[in-house]
């Protein structure tokens, strides 16, 4: 089986980027710089920043559904993403840390949830995917919890 990875639209933070620190923390958003890599993953290009890259850290709500899982979390998004990853190879940055998986239906409803090691995701999205009533899984970092990737089927 395979799998779509997909990360979020670009243009929909285009307009972020050239606003001053001032202009963005009175939406509640922060200018950072990354200083380790691997630990500011971006959610448009599904790349770790390089150490000295910008990124902004705001809200995004990755869950727009009316359910109760209806959900929104913090992200980072690299300023040098241009274009949002689209793809059906699994990215590095979800190889390299534990993750958690949430299967949803059309209604935005949870299916089925687990964990796994990013080295093994494609087992679990093929015993999630399985299941006829899963629409798409969206991806987290388990530890953090924050939300990492939608995958649809391939």
């Amino acid at each position: 089986m395979t799998f779509r990875f997909q990360g979020l639209p670009s243009e929909r933070f285009a307009p972020l980027m050239a606003l001053s620190d001032a202009a963005l923390a009175g939406q509640g958003i922060r200018r950072v710089v990354a200083d380790e890599k691997p630990g500011f993953p971006c959610r448009v290009s599904l790349a770790d920043a390089e150490p000295g890259e910008r990124l902004l850290l705001l809200n995004f709500e990755h869950q727009p559904v009316d359910s109760p899982y209806r959900a929104s979390g913090p992200i980072f998004v690299r300023e040098a993403a241009v274009a949002a990853f689209k793809g059906t190879e699994v990215p590095e940055q979800l190889r390299c840390r534990l993750l958690s998986l949430r299967a949803y239906d059309a209604e935005g409803m949870i299916v089925d949830a687990d964990v796994t090691e990013g080295t093994a995701i494609e087992t679990l999205l093929e015993r999630l995917f399985a299941d006829p009533a899963v629409d798409y899984v969206h991806v987290h970092f388990a530890r953090r919890g924050c939300f990492a990737a939608r995958v649809d089927r391939g």
